[in-house]
């Protein structure tokens, strides 16, 4: 490897335009590793590939050769096989397309049907734990409600007797005067 490394520096500068300001970006080689080696003194080392590199290519070229093989292949044989089969979807269109939209709306009417059984479940199962707390919680709210009551008969006694006492005094005092 070589000891000169390309270093890109990136140094914003804005400009005004009628919709805002936008930046606009400027590259350069770092003036301290600036050197006139031309296209092939920038672009590839002066000592050579590594090892590494060597044998990265000599793996690599069979490989992306293999694959660009291989894509080719199978782009000739779509394009045959969509040569054949369009005739054949023209000619049989009038029974295809029909066959296809019962198909799709049979597939649509399943999925809906699942769509709404998954919502009755769940909105079983959240009654259902709805249900499961208020019973739990049902006898404690039961004698809380009973203990207001007792406490409310309580007090409504204690107001009628007081209220009572009060009209009484008031009769005797009417009859004293």
């Amino acid at each position: 490897m070589s000891d000169r490394s390309t270093q890109i520096h990136v140094h914003p500068t804005t400009a005004r335009y009628d919709t805002g300001v936008t930046t606009r970006y400027e590259g350069g080689l770092n003036p301290q590793y600036r050197y006139d080696g031309g296209v092939k003194g920038s672009l590839f080392p002066e000592k050579g590939l590594s090892t590494s590199q060597i044998i990265a290519i000599l793996a690599g070229v069979p490989i992306g050769g293999t694959l660009l093989m291989l894509a080719g292949f199978t782009l000739m044989g779509t394009l045959l096989g969509l040569a054949v089969t369009v005739p054949l979807f023209v000619l049989f269109s009038p029974i295809l397309v029909p066959a296809t939209m019962v198909i799709g709306l049979a597939v649509a009417g399943f999925l809906t049907s699942g769509a709404c059984a998954l919502t009755a479940l769940s909105s079983f199962s959240w009654v259902m734990n709805y249900i499961r707390q208020m019973q739990e919680t049902t006898p404690e709210l039961l004698d809380s409600a009973k203990r207001r009551m007792a406490d409310m008969a309580g007090q409504v006694g204690q107001k009628t007797k007081e209220a009572g006492q009060e009209i009484q005094t008031k009769a005797q005092e009417v009859k004293r005067s």
